[in-house]
């Protein structure tokens, strides 16, 4: 076994590659075909899960190699890294620039919602009735609108923050209500196009949430989704219209509305599961069929979705009335 292990351990570093083959799990995975000693064979490289070790985790900020910010507004700074020694002839052959291994998102200074939202938390499934939204969520929303929770996403839409950043915008205060701008997610790394994730932000402030969509709303969502994807393969040509989804999150992470573009290979994360993202096209079609006039909207239906225990909607709204036995889940 011993001797197996050792021959296996040796034959790896004798690959030469030829070709790469394929990138998947949002550049996480490559499969490559090479040869060694002159035989086929493939290799597939994917990333390693992080240790548990305190100790090995502990030194990761301050063993980085290189560190290149990619945009920071607010509390938020986002960039790549790469680990290890930064060997000074090695940086040299980087001709074709700088190679990260690392995304990585600091908030400085963060709050206690910031530490509950990624601590390991348990999940619940809830239902939203309308009346729940009404006498409950809605008034949630306003106090943290009133928090001031919104003023990276103002510092944003009026040219503020992350300017360089902005990869396509209608011009400011010039279009009304289609007035939008594109930026990439700040999880996409800004290379791996098969990975794509861009956020439309839309300058209207009147619509917070999917809740606030009426069947009035119908030719307005129909034309920002020809905008966004228009904009989006002509910023990226190699992409073309029907290799991207479109969706928005609810709860959504911020009450101002905005609008998620992905490539269709990007591998569905927690972020894009039932329960968290509802497709554009879907909403479309709900209140394309929803009886009533123009006024009817996304408010009077019931919406059900994930929480973790931590969240405060779930400490300050839902747990409360699971307890009172009034929440219909």
């Amino acid at each position: 076994m011993a001797e197996a292990n050792a021959r296996a351990e040796a034959l790896v570093p004798k690959f030469q590659l030829e070709r790469v083959l394929n990138q998947d799990q949002a550049g996480r995975r490559t499969s490559m075909y090479g040869t060694i000693d002159n035989e086929p064979a493939l290799l597939i490289v994917e990333r390693a899960p992080f240790p548990t070790s305190d100790k090995y985790l502990g030194r990761i900020p301050s063993s980085l190699a290189r560190l290149k910010n990619l945009g920071a507004n607010d509390i938020y700074s986002w960039s790549m890294a790469r680990t290890g020694s930064d060997d000074e002839e090695e940086s040299k052959k980087e001709k074709a620039g700088f190679f990260a291994d690392l995304k990585i998102n600091l908030i400085y200074p963060c709050t206690e919602a910031h530490v509950k939202k990624y601590s390991k938390q348990h999940v619940r499934f809830v239902t939203e009735t309308p009346e729940i939204y009404k006498d409950s969520i809605r008034p949630y929303m306003q106090s943290k609108r009133d928090q001031g929770r919104l003023n990276w996403v103002f510092n944003i839409i009026e040219g503020r923050k992350e300017v360089e950043d902005v990869i396509y915008r209608t011009k400011l205060g010039e279009t009304g209500d289609e007035g939008f701008l594109l930026l990439p997610d700040l999880n996409w790394d800004r290379s791996t196009l098969d990975a794509l994730h861009l956020l439309a932000i839309v300058e209207r402030r009147d619509i917070w949430s999917l809740r606030d969509l009426k069947k009035k709303h119908i030719p307005w969502l129909e034309h920002m989704k020809t905008k966004l994807i228009s904009a989006t393969v002509k910023t990226y040509p190699s992409i073309e219209p029907d290799q991207l989804k479109l969706y928005v999150h609810y709860q959504p992470t911020y009450y101002h509305f905005h609008i998620h573009i992905v490539h269709v290979a990007l591998e569905a994360g927690a972020t894009q599961a039932t329960g968290k993202a509802f497709g554009l096209d879907a909403i479309i079609e709900m209140l394309k069929v929803m009886a009533g006039d123009e006024e009817a909207g996304m408010d009077a239906v019931s919406m059900t979705y994930t929480l973790g225990e931590a969240s405060e909607l779930w400490t300050e709204v839902y747990e409360p009335l699971k307890k009172s036995g009034r929440a219909s889940r």
